[in-house]
């Protein structure tokens, strides 16, 4: 990259003082010069600190003239979901490259939209899938990919805390109309993109089941457990909860295949093979938002494609929009395919 890389955060609640923190571990390489909130104290907040100018308004900072000192050449959503996809085809269409927390957005109509206004621009968006970070998921993959496991069978992922969210905290999360649905398309999204990573090939089938076993004050569930047929054999599952906390030994992905298995966390993984073999290895801990941010920049100054680029964050909401619907329906639901 030849130059500093100008970034404007839209969205300065929660996740986005991650992002911020990340962007400032690398100041030679990008810097934050604009920061757009509703809540303009908030937006005055964070600009504060990192030396931007704040906005009430996105669009505002979008169209500001490109050797302005607030200009931005790419953006960081950090919105409440339902607002993702306005944000995303906005900024595509002001020429601004796109980083997008998850999801990427709610609904497959509007998946459908991003996608078309990404390719139309040509600008690259990558889809803010941090666990892809996590040392031990790199491992992982790199395992498979060296057919250490031989064929695989089954991919296993796992993401399950007990909130202490309230019904006065929840805010938009509350409701299934700004969320897009419960604790699947919030946490449990991270276990699902994990999932695709992991297992390879497309999914074809979904079946779920949904409970809502403590957050009444939810409009949704707060648990899922998830099963996905891959086109490649691979079965896969995704248990994830916001209702109670599993044992601390719990790992974050299993893979099994005809030579053995493996299991990791975010800082262990250990592989054990059928003819009696196993080793283990830890890793060094990782801010894996810092790592996501870092390689967007990267990608953006170089053309390189991003892990997870709105085709993949796609993917990942069909898998879920599907279970939503196996749950509703208690039927197996097939997918169609993306048709891009």
């Amino acid at each position: 990259m030849t130059k500093q890389l100008r970034v404007g955060i839209i969205g300065a609640g929660g996740i986005a003082g991650l992002h911020a923190e990340a962007y400032s571990q690398i100041p030679d390489a990008a810097r934050v010069t604009a920061v757009s909130d509703i809540d303009l104290p908030a937006a005055e907040a964070m600009s504060g600190k990192l030396g931007a100018t704040p906005y009430e308004d996105y669009h505002a900072m979008l169209a500001v003239e490109v050797d302005a000192v607030d200009a931005v050449d790419a953006v960081d959503i950090c919105l409440p979901h339902h607002l993702h996809a306005d944000a995303v085809v906005a900024a595509a269409r002001a020429g601004k490259h796109i980083l997008c927390e998850k999801p990427l957005c709610t609904t497959p109509d509007e998946a459908a939209v991003v996608r078309r206004a990404v390719a139309e621009a040509g600008v690259t968006l990558m889809c803010a899938h941090n666990q892809l970070f996590l040392p031990a998921v790199a491992a992982a993959k790199e395992l498979i990919a060296a057919g250490e496991l031989g064929d695989i069978y089954e991919v296993r992922t796992n993401d399950a805390f007990r909130t202490g969210m309230t019904a006065e905290s929840a805010g938009w999360r509350a409701r299934t109309a700004t969320a897009g649905g419960g604790e699947l398309i919030d946490t449990g999204y991270h276990p699902s993109y994990l999932l695709l990573h992991l297992a390879g090939g497309q999914p074809t089938q979904v079946t779920a089941m949904l409970a809502n076993h403590r957050l009444d004050f939810l409009e949704a569930e707060d648990s899922a457990q998830v099963l996905v047929r891959f086109d490649n054999g691979v079965i896969g599952n995704i248990a994830t909860s916001w209702a109670y906390q599993p044992p601390s030994d719990t790992e974050r992905f299993s893979v099994f295949g005809s030579k053995g298995s493996l299991r990791g966390g975010g800082e262990w993984l250990r592989l054990e093979t059928i003819d009696g073999g196993s080793r283990a290895r830890r890793f060094p801990a990782v801010d894996t938002f810092s790592a996501e941010i870092a390689h967007f920049v990267r990608c953006v100054g170089t053309g390189e494609r991003p892990p997870h680029t709105e085709i993949e964050g796609s993917v990942v909401l069909e898998v879920i929009m599907a279970a939503y619907r196996s749950a509703d329906s208690g039927e197996v639901v097939g997918l169609s395919g993306l048709g891009v």
